[in-house]
């Protein structure tokens, strides 16, 4: 095995941050000793999300058994999930912020799957994976990403399903979406218009409606830097806590 040194494009307060989530647990616990010290668990957990390393890798580099790896990653990603906000939470801050309205939208995480699991086959873009649905400011800052549910499901039931629209009408704030919500357009959130041969008017506010839309794309180009994200290799049911754990992070940054 062959050892080399890398960087990784983090700020030293994401690590200082990370290492006390860890040592608080730690002492809440009552665990005064592992292998690895809360320094190197929340480096290690760092270069998991970011670099997408496998457990082997990970193992050689922190010079720990890849079973150790796997507990260690998954404990630190668990108490980084614990921490992110509800929905509920998220859009009475943006409003209070002064932000007129937010930017909902949805993703599929690639995850490695057999073409026999249907449920996780997204038809949209023709791959396996788990969707996720994320809100964001008017300036394409991610504020909130949902559980994941299998690919299949699309981005309206989605929405429904985790109760966005009920939430942006108890709030008091509208979202955007794209045409692939229109069966919400009478819960708070602004649709396109659909359908070819529209009047001038229509095509008008189509424009100015997807220049508003435009910066939360930012928020998903944000969330793929991170590499774990690009083709998750773990079970598909950690992809929830593998985003909101990111997601923590990224508001930490």
């Amino acid at each position: 095995m062959l050892l080399y040194q890398a960087g990784l494009p983090l700020s030293s307060s994401t690590l200082r941050y990370l290492t006390g989530v860890i040592r608080a647990y730690r002492r809440a616990a009552g665990v005064w000793w592992r292998i690895l010290d809360c320094r190197d668990q929340a480096l290690m957990t760092l270069v998991y999300l970011r670099k997408g390393e496998t457990y082997a890798d990970l193992a050689a580099g922190f010079a720990v058994s890849p079973a150790t790896v796997y507990r260690r990653v998954n404990e630190t990603i668990d108490l980084l999930a614990a921490r992110a906000a509800p929905l509920s939470r998220t859009l009475k801050r943006a409003k209070d912020a002064g932000d007129g309205f937010v930017i909902v939208d949805g993703t599929l995480i690639g995850t490695n799957r057999p073409a026999a699991d249907r449920p996780y086959y997204s038809g949209k873009h023709r791959r396996h994976g788990m969707n996720i649905q994320a809100i964001t400011s008017p300036h394409g800052d991610l504020l909130w990403t949902s559980g994941a549910l299998p690919g299949a499901v699309h981005d309206t039931a989605a929405a429904r399903i985790w109760q966005i629209p009920a939430h942006l009408r108890a709030t008091g704030i509208n979202a955007l979406v794209d045409k692939g919500y229109c069966g919400l357009y009478t819960q708070a959130v602004a649709v396109p218009w659909k359908g070819h041969g529209k009047p001038d008017p229509k095509k008008i506010y189509n424009r100015l409606h997807a220049r508003l839309r435009a910066p939360g794309e930012r928020a998903f180009a944000q969330l793929k830097t991170w590499h774990i994200l690009r083709k998750l290799r773990c079970n598909p049911h950690r992809t929830t806590n593998i985003t909101r754990a990111i997601t923590v992070l990224i508001h930490t940054g």
